[in-house]
């Protein structure tokens, strides 16, 4: 497994998602249940930020597990810039039960989340947004009080190892927006587990 996992991250395989939001494209507000407090969180409650950085993500999968703490460290960081994290699990808990809100908040809570836990029921959220992965990133940046999608993709390049790290996507991302430039790659390839989708 971490053979596979490395040799994915070795390679740099630029990618764009299907369906969904593209860059450039203006991100619709939406309001999901903060499994933390159990209160509602939209978009639009940041506007009063240069931007926002959405991860899907969630409590059972490996991968997702492998950069928890690097999604703290992100959010810790990038804050102070500007750029919160607002992280939302996308899963089905009739699929996977560690990604019940319940769990969802008991996970939260004992590794001490800075950032909101969201909890997308209906996952219409994350189909609007093309999500696929667990973690899957979208940074996007306020212009005018209207958030549009800028960077899509992974965190960095090694899944593996936050110490063999070289490029850290979203950081230089987020400092490319905050010169004016549009973020170089805007798309990454983000390597985790498949969201686990409701039957339909």
């Amino acid at each position: 497994m971490t053979t596979f996992i490395s040799l994915l991250t070795a390679v740099a395989i630029w990618w764009a998602p299907s369906g969904g939001y593209q860059i450039g494209d203006k991100v619709e507000n939406f309001s999901l249940l903060n499994t933390i407090d159990n209160e509602q969180v939209a978009l639009a409650d940041y506007k009063d930020k240069a931007g926002v950085i959405v991860i899907f993500t969630c409590n059972h999968c490996p991968y997702a597990k492998l950069y928890e703490d690097r999604i703290m460290e992100l959010d810790k960081k990038m804050s102070a810039q500007g750029f919160p994290v607002v992280a939302i699990s996308p899963n089905d808990p009739q699929k996977e039960p560690d990604d019940s809100p319940e769990n969802m908040q008991k996970r939260a809570l004992e590794k001490g989340y800075a950032f909101p836990y969201l909890f997308d029921a209906t996952q219409e959220v994350a189909q609007s947004f093309g999500a696929t992965r667990t973690p899957h990133v979208f940074l996007l940046h306020n212009r005018g009080g209207e958030f549009y999608l800028a960077y899509i993709g992974a965190i960095d390049d090694n899944t593996n190892d936050p110490d063999a790290v070289e490029v850290r996507f979203v950081e230089n991302a987020v400092k490319a927006l905050k010169s004016g430039l549009p973020p170089n790659p805007a798309t990454t390839k983000a390597i985790g587990c498949t969201i686990k989708w409701k039957e339909s």
